[in-house]
């Protein structure tokens, strides 16, 4: 996941004011050393030799100690999803005794992580050490050369004493080699990620480029990647095998491409969306993903989004099967006013459950009533005779209008206007659901969940059959 948050900005800003201590400590220092060789060649030369190797000593242990810190910093942020999950699913987990359970697998990713902050703080530890060692040695070792110096009558007591001032001196600013170092190996991730995030821009489109810009392009959907077409008007759903590839896929046909596959723009009646601007694009193909998140809000609020204003809130909630979800909205209500629309919906809609929030993030997404819907299995967590009457509704709300629907539940399947499989990333089979399931060994496997026994078991009798039609023509 691309994402920037606040505390990576505070890490990229804790090494750009430690580098302003650094470059200030490393001017001193110089300037230090040159004076010393100056004043005292035979003491100054031995402290010009010997803070460099100070400074460079730790480098080595520097590799590893990022390393340590990437895997301390890669076990928080996993302890810290499946704390978020446990919290967000907490009713569900009470309701089914799964809650000791999820409760032991935080305590186990917390453990772990305590285990890796100290690891990484061994050696960061060992560091500082380090840091404080090796100069108390260099410093020893001035004052006994400086010693022998004096009682040879090379140097005066006086020298001895600047130098050994001087010496004391350049141990503060040796410490921010320390901190520079803490500082560049907790920022480099957090550059980075802020990194990707600011160098994303849409490729195509230069603003220029005239005659699109109140462009709201029509007709049918095309990937040029996979072959995918959705005919203009109808309902189109999509079967892929691999979840991953469907949402990858779901994301392509909105324009959200990234990686590899910008090189080929989605097609919307022959224009490339990345042709479009921006808005225009938005507007034209809009996509729900699997998990659609719901703000905090009234109902009324949360629906008043740019629409075309062909599909009234109320029609948009029929056609969800929004019906329980007023209605436990209500009960919940503190204002009494009985109305639905007033009702506030917490922060990601965790007081409903997630039958719930799929129904009205699609009711949301029905609202907007885009040129193309693209829906990322907006069923998946409802049931059988929901889903039936949602499909059904959902396909006269949209008539005229295009829509992909991404799923594998043979009852939304089977309303739709045509089907088309996806395998290893390319179009197998178009069609009728039904005419599929009986043609396509492929299509059939996913849809109804076929192991590969099975599989073997329904093809054997009609082997069986081919055989002896080829023994009776022979």
């Amino acid at each position: 996941m691309l994402c920037a948050t606040s505390g990576d900005v505070e890490k990229i800003g804790w090494f750009v004011e430690a580098l302003s201590r650094f470059l200030a400590a490393a001017i001193a220092i110089v300037l230090i050393c040159v004076g010393l060789v100056l004043y005292l060649p035979e003491l100054g030369t031995l402290v010009a030799i010997g803070v460099p190797v100070l400074a460079l000593a730790v480098l080595p242990l520097l590799p590893r100690a990022a390393q340590r810190a990437d895997v301390q910093r890669e076990k928080a942020g996993k302890a810290t999803e499946l704390a978020s999950d446990t919290v967000a699913g907490l009713r569900v987990l009470r309701g089914i005794g799964g809650e000791e359970l999820f409760l032991g697998r935080y305590r186990a990713a917390s453990q772990e992580v305590r285990e890796a902050a100290v690891h990484s703080a061994r050696m960061w530890s060992l560091i500082s050490a380090i840091q404080v060692l090796l100069p108390g040695i260099m410093l020893i070792s001035v004052i006994w050369y400086g010693a022998q110096l004096v009682l040879d009558g090379r140097i005066e007591v006086g020298g001895l004493v600047t130098v050994y001032s001087a010496v004391t001196l350049l141990l503060f600013p040796l410490r921010h080699f320390e901190e520079i170092a803490m500082a560049y190996s907790f920022s480099r991730p957090s550059a980075k990620r802020a990194a990707r995030v600011l160098s994303l821009e849409r490729t195509a489109f230069e603003e220029e480029r005239g005659g699109l810009d109140d462009a709201r392009p029509t007709g049918d959907l095309y990937d040029p990647v996979t072959g995918l077409r959705a005919p203009s008007g109808l309902l189109t759903a999509v079967v892929c095998g691999d979840p991953d590839a469907a949402g990858r896929l779901a994301e392509r046909l909105g324009g959200h491409a990234s990686g590899e596959e910008k090189s080929a723009s989605v097609l919307l009646g022959g224009v490339a969306l990345d042709d479009l601007p921006l808005d225009a694009a938005r507007a034209s193909v809009l996509v729900q993903d699997k998990d659609p998140v719901l703000l905090s809000g009234t109902l009324r609020e949360l629906l008043d989004i740019p629409a075309s204003g062909a599909v009234d809130p109320e029609k948009a909630l029929a056609a969800a099967q929004c019906g329980d979800v007023l209605d436990a909205l209500v009960q919940a209500s503190v204002d009494g006013s009985g109305d639905p629309m007033r009702s506030r919906i917490t922060e990601r809609g965790r007081s409903l459950s997630g039958g719930q929030r799929q129904r009205l993030a699609l009711a949301r997404s029905l609202v907007t009533d885009p040129e193309v819907l693209v829906l990322d299995e907006p069923t998946s967590a409802v049931d059988s005779h929901t889903e039936a009457r949602i499909a059904q509704s959902v396909k006269e709300l949209r008539a005229g209008r295009t829509t992909v629907v991404f799923a594998s539940s043979p009852l939304l399947l089977d309303h739709a206007d045509r089907v088309v499989f996806i395998h290893e990333g390319q179009v197998s089979a178009v069609g009728p659901h039904r005419e599929l399931v009986r043609n396509e060994p492929g299509y059939r496997a996913v849809v109804t969940r076929e192991t590969e026994d099975e599989q073997k078991q329904i093809m054997a009798p009609a082997s069986a059959r081919a055989r002896e039609e080829i023994e009776e023509s022979a």
